[in-house]
């Protein structure tokens, strides 16, 4: 199981390290990120404003101040100079795909993904497509009433549990599966089926993918999903140029 670096107490990547080789992880808390707001981008400000409870928006700020300034050391530039944009719907191709660090034509950049749950997000940068979730364990009625949507192998995994073992083993295998979809860029669109990612203590992993466990805390489950090879379930697509 991977372990993440508290964000505000471990060090950020080097400057000017680029992505690391194997994805970094950060547990984000509000009360550790002090960036001023003006850090973030036309757009992001804009989402900022439309929330409409303020710990979603106060744990949105800090993400993305907190995910700046992540991608900035990797790239050695100030934290506003981070430019974000989204990379081609998988589905139809529109510019409203998954968020992606523009790429400038001159140095490889960052791939990152973010998730919440509760106050804490989570954040994971890599040099290859990677994808990151936290979930909260539901009751066992959401884990039962949810549990349809997951793979034929994985509802069989849950029924052969224990009742009170049921919600834990769902967040983890929907956390797996969240992480996958991210780093592809796919999402729910075609339902939670595939991939299969399985309910027990060890995670499976589609062809070209590795997925790990994340430890988040107690009443959490979290997961790393990242790309390994070229030919894989789900191509993840190129980057859009800035």
């Amino acid at each position: 199981m991977k372990r993440p670096a508290p964000y505000g107490t471990a060090a950020l990547p080097a400057p000017g390290s680029g992505a690391p080789d194997e994805p970094r992880l950060w547990l984000i808390d509000p009360s550790a990120v002090d960036d001023p707001v003006d850090v973030l981008d036309t757009a992001e400000r804009a989402r900022l404003k439309g929330f409409v409870r303020e710990r979603d928006r106060a744990r949105y700020r800090a993400a993305h101040l907190a995910l700046r300034r992540l991608l900035g050391a990797c790239l050695d530039v100030p934290p506003r100079e981070v430019a974000l944009t989204r990379a081609p719907c998988r589905e139809c191709g529109g510019p409203h795909g998954r968020p992606v660090v523009a790429a400038d034509g001159r140095r490889p950049v960052p791939y990152f993904s973010l998730a919440y749950a509760g106050d804490l997000a989570l954040a994971a940068v890599a040099a290859a497509p990677v994808g990151v979730d936290v979930e909260d364990v539901p009751s066992l009625r959401t884990a039962a009433g949810t549990a349809g949507a997951l793979h034929p192998r994985e509802r069989a995994e849950l029924r052969a549990l224990p009742r009170s073992a049921r919600p834990a083993a769902f967040a983890r295998c929907w956390a797996r599966k969240e992480a996958c979809l991210k780093g592809t860029g796919l999402g729910l669109a075609q339902g939670g089926a595939e991939p299969y990612v399985g309910c027990g203590a060890r995670a499976a992993a589609p062809p070209g993918w590795a997925v790990h466990d994340v430890e988040a805390g107690r009443g959490r489950a979290a997961a790393v999903a990242v790309l390994r090879h070229a030919t894989v379930w789900g191509s993840c697509g190129a980057l859009p140029e800035s």
